[in-house]
């Protein structure tokens, strides 16, 4: 019995890590100072890993790598089982649009358009995320008053301009925004940093649950180290590392 459920265990797929990073060497353009330098990074699907480390290590360079937003100058960064370090600039702006949804520390909302119209963007980019949508809801409209209303922002405000909002209001906006279309990665710079305690664990539970929900993955780097509990998992940023002269 025992050799028989070893074998049927041997044949059970092993489910790749939603995220899987190695070797991975970076540094910014014309800058002094440090390098980003990681042997190894994972992140399994629907895992919630809170990132930590001083000023300098690296923090928001990672968010910017697995995002594709930049390429390491070696290494490999696998998403969803895409090589991202394989893909030209334009190929990587295209996964990000269709697999990652991004929380900036700046939260970047675009003032003069609609609290929908904001939560809406992702769609006007992404026919994937825009089909997830309607397969979620009906409709993109649908899935972003679906998640608005579960992020507990009223339909009274949903047609006015973001900079109309308070900045915990804001914030609600920016992780629907992230959310909508179900995207598999969701990355979360600072995303609290201008919220009280109070204010804090209140997002951090309505955006951990949503992630729950839709089955997304979540990479957050924050400074608050309360807030570190109630993640999967910690990674601490490795030592910054200094570039040797040429």
């Amino acid at each position: 019995m025992a050799q028989a459920m070893a074998e049927a265990m041997a044949q059970v797929p092993h489910e790749e890590p939603l995220v899987v990073a190695r070797n991975v060497d970076f540094r910014w353009p014309g800058r002094d100072g440090g390098a980003l330098s990681l042997p190894a990074f994972e992140l399994a699907r629907g895992e919630h890993l809170f990132v930590s480390g001083p000023s300098g290590s690296g923090k928001t360079t990672l968010l910017s790598l697995l995002a594709g937003v930049v390429a390491p100058r070696q290494g490999s960064i696998r998403i969803a089982g895409t090589d991202l370090t394989t893909l030209p600039s334009a190929g990587r702006d295209r996964f990000r649009a269709d697999h990652i949804g991004i929380i900036f520390q700046q939260l970047n909302l675009l003032p003069y358009l609609s609290v929908l119209d904001n939560v809406l963007l992702p769609c006007r980019f992404s026919a994937s995320r825009k089909t997830r949508a309607r397969e979620q809801a009906g409709g993109a409209v649908e899935a972003a008053g679906m998640l608005l209303e579960r992020l507990d922002m009223p339909a009274s405000l949903w047609r006015r301009p973001a900079a109309e909002l308070s900045v915990g209001q804001q914030q609600r906006v920016a992780a629907a925004r992230a959310l909508l279309g179900r995207p598999e990665l969701i990355l979360a710079d600072e995303p609290t940093s201008s919220l009280d305690a109070a204010r804090q664990a209140a997002f951090m539970t309505l955006l951990q649950r949503e992630c729950r929900a839709s089955g997304a993955g979540l990479v957050m780097v924050s400074h608050d180290e309360r807030l570190a509990s109630g993640f999967d998992r910690r990674f601490t940023m490795p030592a910054a590392r200094e570039e040797e002269p040429a």
